[in-house]
């Protein structure tokens, strides 16, 4: 059955719209939801703020209009809630709604979610903090930051975000010493993965143990710039292998420790510092999201 469009409050991030390609999605989205509400949270303001008043007046499909990093701040308010989480992908990379196979396009995009039916999810954990794709410690974060200040003077653009990543490899310094499951290791970086769609994508392994609501941890063997190039020279051309580039474990539940007293994390595309030891969790069944309809997907790239 249809979803009623006035139960629907569309949250959008507060840059959203600021350009003239945005408003422009938005508008059509919303011209397509028809009764369905429009609602930003302020700039300095917690999100989930937003979503928590959502769903306090009435509104029961929260649908979070942005990229990964907003789809994961609305999906940390509503996990343990009855609400339905719909996603409309105005993001760079749009992990999570590909993963769904949702349409990239908005008119498409909110028709699959009024269409769509709720199928709830198990989500991956760091420290607490709910994450969709992926989480990360090491080199990745650094990437992160980077990124920022690349984004700043070029746009939000592809070609900015595989700029950064050179650049961050270029003043690679030294691996993280940590303890994962008792055993003492270096590594530049710990990807923990919960899309299957994204390591589908890099012809990585893992997706079956996703499904079987597992983490999946890719552990790199990488020990320089060059080593990380080669690294993600094979990652970028689908044929990392297990053992010569990366050791892959999987768990409901993985503790990394190491003696600095906090370490960047990088979850969903956005980034915080926490403190050690950081813990990676499956949280079963805990969120609620909108599906399309069989004859609403769409095999994306």
């Amino acid at each position: 059955m249809p979803i009623d469009p006035a139960t629907i409050c569309v949250v959008a991030n507060p840059n959203s719209g600021r350009n003239s390609h945005d408003a422009q999605a938005i508008d059509r989205a919303m011209e397509v939801f028809g009764t369905a509400t429009l609602r930003r949270w302020q700039e300095g303001h917690d999100l989930s703020e937003t979503v928590d008043r959502a769903i306090a007046d009435g509104f029961t499909t929260i649908a979070a209009a942005g990229g990964d990093g907003t789809v994961m701040g609305v999906a940390n308010a509503m996990v343990n809630t009855d609400a339905h989480m719909a996603v409309l992908p105005l993001g760079t990379f749009n992990y999570f709604a590909r993963g769904l196979q949702l349409p990239q396009e908005p008119a498409p995009a909110a028709r699959a979610i009024l269409n769509g039916h709720p199928h709830r999810i198990s989500v991956g954990t760091v420290n607490g903090k709910v994450f969709l794709n992926n989480a990360s410690l090491g080199i990745y974060p650094a990437i992160l930051k980077q990124r920022e200040s690349v984004y700043k003077k070029y746009g939000r653009r592809r070609i900015a975000a595989h700029w950064s990543v050179l650049k961050t490899f270029m003043k690679y310094r030294k691996p993280l010493t940590i303890r994962l499951d008792d055993r003492a290791m270096t590594t530049p970086l710990i990807f923990v993965a919960r899309s299957a769609y994204q390591l589908e994508r890099f012809g990585l392994p893992g997706s079956e143990q996703i499904s079987d609501d597992d983490l999946v941890m890719f552990v790199s063997h990488a020990d320089g710039r060059g080593a990380l190039l080669r690294t993600t020279w094979h990652l970028v051309t689908r044929s990392v292998k297990e053992g010569r580039d990366v050791d892959i474990l999987h768990a409901e539940d993985f503790t990394v420790e190491t003696a600095k007293p906090s370490l960047l994390v990088a979850y969903d595309g956005e980034k915080s510092r926490m403190e050690t030891p950081i813990r990676f969790q499956i949280l079963k069944d805990a969120l609620s999201i909108i599906v399309p309809s069989e004859a609403d997907r769409v095999e994306t790239p």
